[in-house]
Formats: C-alpha cells, sequence, structure tokens
C-alpha cells in the first residue's frame, strides 16, 4: 500500500492542497499513458473516472452490472437514487469544465440552477443570514444527473460501456493487468493497463486485494443511523418565478422537531419539489402521506406550501446504519496501477449532500496524479495521499455532525478535546444566524469550496463569539 499521509504534501499544507484540486482550471496536456483502461462501477463516480481516463487512455470501458441507458431510468444498484441529491458549486464546476455544456443541458431538461440568494438554511427555526455569495447548486433528481452524465461521457470516441459484472482482478509482476468478468453468462478476463474501481458501498475489492495476496485496506465505521423518507410533490410555481427554491433545516441534538434531524425541499425537473425528512436512531417521520404532510407544517413555510401540491412519485425510504471510509495510505501492500473512487472508498450520511462533489473531487484527485506522470509500476501512492485529503475534509464535517448527535443519543462520555471543538464549532454555528462573511466561511466549508480546518482559524472564532455575545445583548 502507498506509504503513510503526512498532513503536508510536497511541503504544500494541506488547505492549499485541497484548494487546488477544489479549482476546476483550464484543460491542460494530458500524457496519454495506457492502451486500455477499466472503470468497474457506471455511477458518478465511475463516469466521471472514465471521464478522466478519457484523456490519458486510447480506450476506455466502463463495467456495469445493470443495464445502461441514457433515459433517467432508475437503476437497481443505486439505491438511494430517489432521494434528495443537491449538486454543491465544487461538483457543478468540475463537471462543467469536462463535459461543457453539460450545465444547460439538465437546465433545458428542468433542473434548477440556484444562486445562493434563492437558497435558505434553517437552524433550529432560525434562518442563517444571507451571505452574498455568488455560487450556483444544482437541483436535480439523481436519475436524471447520472443519465445526463453518461450520455455526455459515453458520446466521446474512446469511451465505451460493457454490460457485465466484475469478479475479481489479474496481477503481473505486482500491478493490475486484467479485470475478471461475467458478461452474457460466461467468464473471460479483459487485459486492462489501468483500473478504477467505483462499484460503490458494496465494493469487493478489499476482499480481491485480500484473496490475491495484497493487505486489506483497513476500515473505519461510524455509528450513524439515519432514516429518510422522500416524496415528490407537483410544484404550481415556474422555477423562473420562485423567491425560493432550495431550504434546508437542520435541528441540533435535543431540538423538538417530532422526530425530524434534517429536513430538505428542492425545485427540480418536471414541476416537482423533492422533499425529504431524516430522523436519526429510532425517529422514523414521514412514512405515510399524511404524518409526512403533518411533520413538513411543523417546518419553515417553504415545506408545506411543497406537499401541499398533488403527489407525484410515492413516499420512498431508506435506511443507512454507518458513515465508512477505507484508509490506502496504510504501509502494507497494494497493487499497481489500481484504484478506488466515490463510496467504495467514502460514504457518509447523504444529508450532508456532499457525496456527489466528493466523487467529483475523486476524479480531480486521480486527474492530477495522471497529469503528474507518475511511475505506474508501484501503486499509487500520490493518488490516494490526494484522495484522503478529500476524504478527510468530507468526512470532517459529515461525520462531525453524526458522532456528536450519536453521543447526545446514547449519552457516550466525550473527551474534553472533542467537547472543546464542538463547543467552537456550536459558537460559529450560531454567530451565521447574524453575521452573513461568517455565514459565507462556514458554508464555503460545507460546499466543499474551502477546507474545514479553515474554520479553526483564531480570528474566525474571535469574530463569531462577539457577534453571539452581541446578539445576546
Amino acid at each position: 500500500m502507498s506509504a503513510s499521509v503526512d498532513p503536508v504534501i510536497s511541503d504544500v499544507p494541506v488547505v492549499s492542497v485541497f484548494e487546488g484540486l477544489v479549482h476546476a482550471g483550464p484543460p491542460t496536456a494530458a500524457p496519454v499513458l495506457f492502451e486500455t483502461a477499466y472503470v468497474l462501477g457506471g455511477s458518478v463516480a465511475g463516469l466521471l473516472a472514465a471521464r478522466v481516463l478519457a484523456d490519458h487512455a486510447r480506450h476506455v470501458v466502463v463495467v456495469e452490472r445493470d443495464e445502461v441507458t441514457t433515459d433517467g431510468t432508475p437503476r437497481r444498484g443505486v439505491p438511494q437514487d430517489q432521494q434528495v441529491h443537491t449538486l454543491l458549486p465544487a461538483g457543478l464546476r468540475w463537471i462543467e469544465r469536462w463535459l461543457p455544456g453539460f450545465s444547460q443541458d439538465v437546465r433545458e431538461r428542468g433542473a434548477t440552477l440556484t444562486g445562493i440568494d434563492r437558497a435558505r438554511t434553517v437552524l433550529d427555526g432560525h434562518p442563517q443570514a444571507p451571505s452574498g455569495a455568488n455560487l450556483t447548486v444544482l437541483g436535480i433528481g439523481r436519475p436524471l444527473l447520472e443519465s445526463r452524465i453518461r450520455a455526455a461521457v459515453l458520446a466521446l470516441p474512446n469511451v465505451s460501456a460493457r454490460h457485465a459484472r466484475a469478479t475479481g482482478l489479474r496481477h503481473r509482476d505486482g500491478a493490475v493487468d486484467g479485470v475478471r468478468l461475467v458478461e452474457d453468462g460466461t467468464e473471460r478476463v479483459a487485459d486492462a493497463d489501468f483500473v478504477v474501481d467505483a462499484t460503490g458501498r458494496a465494493s469487493r475489492l478489499p476482499d480481491w486485494v485480500r484473496q490475491d495476496g495484497y493487505d486489506e485496506p483497513p476500515l473505519e465505521r461510524l455509528p450513524a443511523p439515519i432514516n429518510y423518507a422522500t416524496a415528490h410533490f407537483a410544484r404550481r410555481t415556474r422555477t423562473a418565478d420562485l423567491d425560493v427554491a432550495l431550504a434546508l433545516s437542520i435541528h441540533s441534538p435535543g431540538y423538538d422537531a417530532g422526530g425530524v434531524s434534517v429536513a430538505a425541499v428542492n425545485a427540480i425537473e418536471d414541476d416537482q419539489w423533492i422533499v425529504m425528512l431524516m430522523g436519526y436512531g429510532e425517529d422514523r417521520p414521514g412514512r405515510t402521506l399524511d404524518a409526512f404532510r403533518a411533520a413538513c407544517a411543523e417546518l419553515p413555510p417553504l415545506f408545506a406550501e411543497a406537499v401541499s401540491g398533488a403527489v407525484t412519485r410515492d413516499i420512498v425510504t431508506y435506511h443507512q446504519a454507518e458513515s465508512r471510509r477505507r484508509t490506502f495510505t496504510g504501509p502494507g501492500r497494494f497493487p499497481a496501477r489500481l484504484v478506488a473512487v466515490g463510496d467504495a472508498v467514502a460514504s457518509f450520511n447523504p444529508v450532508h449532500g456532499q457525496g456527489l462533489s466528493s466523487a467529483t473531487l475523486h476524479a480531480s484527485c486521480l486527474s492530477a496524479y495522471l497529469t503528474g506522470k507518475p511511475d505506474l509500476a508501484a501503486a499509487a501512492a500520490e493518488f490516494f495521499a490526494l484522495q484522503r485529503i478529500v476524504v478527510d475534509a468530507a468526512w470532517a464535517v459529515s461525520a462531525g455532525g453524526d458522532a456528536a448527535r450519536h453521543d447526545a443519543l446514547t449519552g457516550a462520555e466525550v473527551p474534553e478535546e472533542v467537547r472543546r471543538q464542538r463547543w467552537a464549532m456550536g459558537q460559529l454555528t450560531a454567530a451565521t444566524l447574524h453575521d452573513g462573511d461568517l455565514a459565507r466561511a462556514f458554508n464555503d466549508v460545507s460546499f466543499m469550496l474551502r477546507h474545514p480546518a479553515t474554520l479553526a482559524d483564531p480570528a474566525l472564532l474571535e469574530r463569531a463569539a462577539a457577534v453571539n455575545e452581541a446578539a445576546r445583548d
């Protein structure tokens, strides 16, 4: 496996490395390194990895066990695809860079490109102060999003799809050189110069590398029992006439919101609202339509307005017991010419909206790694070091909040250092209700535009304390 990663890569601070990965600069010369590259898994993470590989391989093959379509049909392999998905600014910028015209394409199909001035975040019933940021998020159903990315990627002349199931890898001299497939009931091995595992949360890659004599990447689990209920409703107001097109209502542990920990509403294609209610632990809000509407009546007004229309898609539920991440940066042995992306590496509470943008930034890491003309005879240490920065940043935001909620639910003893960190974050969060600049700094991290470490700036925390003191007066 690659060597352990320090907080500095090539003497560049982690914060700067992260912001470099986020920055979607103009195209640069890309060396062709491979004859054939394989991507296992055709969801968003795999498709974006394929787009990056298209700059570095003469042929890119996307292996997908589900029937591959570009018509927006929900896929069995994406059980969460009927839930709320919002593409944050960091992810949207890179997709537009790799697939020019993507935003216009999905907008013409009804997706909403929403400026932050038409988005609202409400914390324990209190609205966050306007930040004045010039940012855009994309409101879109997951099937439409994935289908349009797939259509654009498969339109590239050197990218193709293969309906098959990956069952393992072939190795030679410490490197992967083939993929074992079952296709039309027949087992075969496809030659591959580079392989990306994008098979999601249920990835078999750890089993494969262990069976092949390598070290399994360690898995970290964080209990985060979440229960979603999501429904679609007819939207009476045209997108252009909406004062608010996206809202998020977040409730801290102990705040009485009828079992709703987080709620989200988003204007999406086909003149619909998609509305999500999330409960934590034993709370399962909105399992019936009456209960769903009753819960929304206790939330900010947009929720009640959104669910007043006709139901266009029945309530769909989703449960996830834990957040997970694997560490590929330890001292063990790992094959060369093999990487993993997306939920195969880390998956967290989807309510934070960082899954899609994380997948995009994993592809940015792959681009940076391959553009640097790496030593392909060695494990992809540089790639995994870059990816770990992205994974740790998303984990800090998502898992940090989930850990606080889990500790409050279970009454777990919290170390003093963690208590201090949570207190500081609570001060900053409270101050975003009154100070637009602090709201902007906070949201830049939530939107994966800046690293969470930037919120530990003493000047920022001092300002938050002063803002909260003034608000109490």
